[in-house]
């Protein structure tokens, strides 16, 4: 086998000024593809999209599709962080980094943007676990109340609500969905099914880490809202993935990480809380200038003592980066690109079994596979030794290997790692 075809493209940006606005002198190393033309908002071709896969530092020969996990920054965004953190470390003095005040507030309106918020409600944490145990331990919730959970929970969304329950006493339950189901009603039927009049709050990933599942989020945030249950939406594998309006969605809560989907900066991430919402749940962290935290909406979760101010600087340049090809566009690029490894697979290796719903409705860029006969963990180590193709090995109810590609990875790539899946499965 050959590695997918890398050829250089061209290495200028296209109008790429409001990009580079505010980030540092000299930031930008020569002959770096900054990033491609605007999307336009269409579907572009696969010319374009090397192009997108030039503007990142992956290894040549690599075949990365482990977004669910972890991603690479585009090098604006990359080298925004190392530049400004070489200025923080060049002179720490108050006076220098007095400028990180309204680049921090840049971010907040650029991820507001994002994912239709208001700067007001937004908090920039350090990943989607702090935001998920804000939510978790700032909730009240007595003896005798009920959170819902979906059983496909991240940890930080559902071990988190047993050891808060284990002391206040109330009662967490676990609703289980239809594997791989292609039926959205069938996805909120599971849970309104579970919905008694003791239930308080309901909180479920927008798409499983475990399964690449897709809850028809607003159906079901409008159904918990109808019947006065506050709703965490945990958007980890959502945020920079799909084109996200929390408005639209009716959550009350929004937590997201910037090193997935979003391809931002590492430990940086989002929570969203309602603007109605805000007085009704309690600040985990209590520091410097907390009175002036209180006044400031969901700036009060964010009390977290001192950041990492390149790092929350350059959320910003990775919102831009998304804006510059359009969230509609990255969306459809996903869905293509995953039905693309799907078609191919079922093709390729007959007896492929999903966790992940063939269509688009129920799924996202997350897919989930096994092979029946085959030893899916060696098969996973291989996968990345010999044929340097990066995914994620997966245990447990939902055993196999996950593939969540992303915008860097082209048709192209996808040939190729259903190639080398039909030879390490063989």
């Amino acid at each position: 086998m050959t590695h997918p075809d890398r050829r250089t493209f061209i290495s200028h940006a296209f109008g790429a000024g409001a990009l580079f606005a505010a980030t540092p002198a000299n930031a930008m190393t020569p002959g770096r593809v900054l990033l491609p033309p605007k999307g336009h908002g269409a579907v572009l071709d696969e010319a374009y999209w090397g192009l997108v896969k030039e503007s990142f530092p992956l290894s040549p020969g690599l075949v990365l599709m482990n977004a669910a996990n972890l991603c690479p920054s585009p090098f604006v965004v990359q080298e925004a962080v190392f530049e400004w953190t070489r200025d923080v470390d060049a002179d720490a003095s108050f006076q220098n980094r007095a400028k990180f005040s309204s680049l921090q507030e840049a971010s907040r309106e650029a991820v507001a943007r994002h994912i239709g918020a208001d700067p007001e409600e937004i908090a920039l944490t350090r990943n989607t676990s702090e935001g998920n145990n804000t939510v978790v331990s700032g909730l009240e919730l007595t003896a005798g109340d009920e959170v819902l959970l979906w059983d496909q929970n991240h940890p930080t969304n559902s071990t988190s609500w047993d050891e808060r329950a284990s002391v206040e006493g109330f009662e967490v339950r676990r609703i289980s969905t239809p594997p791989a189901s292609e039926s959205p009603g069938e996805l909120i039927d599971a849970f309104q099914d579970a919905i008694t009049n003791r239930t308080k709050a309901l909180a479920f990933s927008h798409v499983s880490n475990a399964t690449g599942v897709r809850i028809p989020a607003a159906e079901l945030c409008g159904l918990a809202r109808s019947r006065g249950i506050l709703t965490l939406l945990d958007g980890a594998q959502s945020c920079g993935a799909l084109n996200i309006d929390v408005h639209e969605i009716g959550c009350d809560f929004y937590t997201a990480s910037s090193h997935k989907w979003l391809m931002g900066p590492k430990e940086a991430g989002i929570l969203y809380v309602r603007a109605e919402t805000i007085d009704r749940l309690r600040a985990s962290d209590v520091g410097v200038g907390w009175s002036r935290a209180l006044e400031g909406g969901a700036r009060k979760y964010e009390s977290l003592g001192q950041r990492d101010d390149a790092c929350v600087a350059a959320i910003e340049k990775t919102v831009v980066f998304h804006e510059r090809i359009g969230a509609d566009v990255i969306e459809a690029r996903l869905l293509e690109i995953t039905r693309a490894l799907k078609a191919g697979l079922r093709e390729r290796i007959p007896t492929v079994e999903f966790h992940t719903p063939m269509g688009d409705e129920t799924s996202s860029g997350v897919m989930v596979f096994r092979v029946p006969g085959a030893d899916m963990s060696a098969a996973y180590q291989t996968l990345y030794s010999e044929h340097r193709v990066g995914g994620a090995g997966r245990g447990g109810e939902f055993d196999g290997i996950r593939l969540s590609p992303h915008i860097y990875n082209t048709l192209a790539d996808v040939d190729y790692a259903i190639d080398a899946i039909a030879e390490v499965t063989a």
